[in-house]
């Protein structure tokens, strides 16, 4: 099966009649230096009316600043909403995010486990970011649009999707505190119908150690069937394929929040493996809720935590 990828592709897809279609961009950044990082998304749900505009700030004394919105939109002409905006400068080299608005300081980022609560019971501050991401180029992207479709009607999570590790630097405000930021973070770019519950589960591993080796680790669990293991590893401006993903996970507390993540990737075809430890510097549990055609509401837990990875020949990154 063939995979197309364009530079148009980095621009907006042409809306489908789907009512669940969804346009979404993510970027994730971590400044070592300054132990700041975050992740931003949009997700745009034209057909539905609005916009999922998602800011996650972990700031470093421990705080994180969040905010997720559904801001009205009528098109998918651009990522334009709630306060966020991307602009793409030169397709598979430089993007950038920026954002102004309110988020909410959270001392202890578990509460929002209970949205409402911590929504209302929490001190908001202005936020402003502006930051410019830059890849390299071409080869350095992973995935795109299979030539046929890969997903089940009705359990569709994104027809086309692709990622890539990229380098970040600008500037992060919360109230009066405000950061320089040079760090190294992944983006990624999906079009097509989407269900959150689509997958049994899935887990998503993201990381940096400098500009010249990341990775990405995926595990995507079916109820009916095996699922996938793969991602990629960027090596010295080399990529590596990868069609195996091992993990082991200890979890922490009443709720189960992962805690500490040892993974191995393979690529059978570099004949390479990659063994990385991880320990969760900070974490924010997340949801997503819909109802079923039933009406029954299904949720979704997605738990984000900043991570600090360190491979087997002590070499340290980060990412989530």
């Amino acid at each position: 099966m063939g995979v197309r990828l364009e530079p148009a592709d980095e621009y907006m897809h042409e809306l489908g009649p789907e009512p669940n279609f969804n346009e979404s961009m993510y970027v994730n950044i971590f400044d070592p230096d300054n132990k700041i990082g975050g992740f931003f998304r949009i997700g745009n749900r034209a057909n539905e009316g609005y916009a999922e505009m998602t800011i996650c700030l972990y700031l470093p004394d421990g705080q994180v600043g969040f905010l997720f919105k559904r801001a009205e939109i009528s098109n998918n002409d651009a990522f334009d909403a709630g306060g966020m905006r991307w602009t793409m400068i030169t397709p598979f080299e430089e993007l950038r995010v920026a954002y102004e608005g309110k988020v909410v300081l959270l001392d202890d980022p578990l509460e929002m486990a209970d949205p409402k609560k911590a929504f209302t019971e929490n001190p908001y501050a202005e936020a402003s970011i502006d930051i410019t991401f830059t890849g390299q180029g071409r080869a350095s992207m992973f995935g795109g649009e299979p030539d046929e479709p890969h997903e089940t009607p009705g359990e569709e999570f994104a027809r086309g999707h692709y990622e890539q590790l990229v380098s970040g630097s600008g500037r992060i405000r919360v109230g009066e505190r405000e950061w320089l930021v040079v760090g190294f973070g992944l983006r990624d770019h999906s079009w097509g119908p989407r269900f959150w519950q689509a997958p049994w589960y899935y887990r998503w591993l993201t990381a940096n150690v400098g500009k010249d080796f990341g990775f990405m680790g995926s595990r995507v669990a079916r109820r009916d069937a095996e699922g996938t293991r793969g991602g990629f590893v960027w090596e010295d401006g080399q990529m590596h394929y990868c069609d195996g993903l091992e993990l082991s996970t200890a979890y922490e507390g009443e709720d189960q929040y992962h805690e500490e993540i040892t993974a191995v990737l393979r690529s059978s075809r570099s004949d390479k493996e990659w063994r990385i430890k991880g320990k969760v510097m900070n974490l924010i549990p997340l949801r997503n809720r819909r109802p079923d055609p039933d009406g029954n509401m299904l949720v979704t837990r997605i738990s984000e935590g900043i991570t600090e990875w360190t491979l087997d020949d002590g070499r340290v990154g980060y990412g989530l």
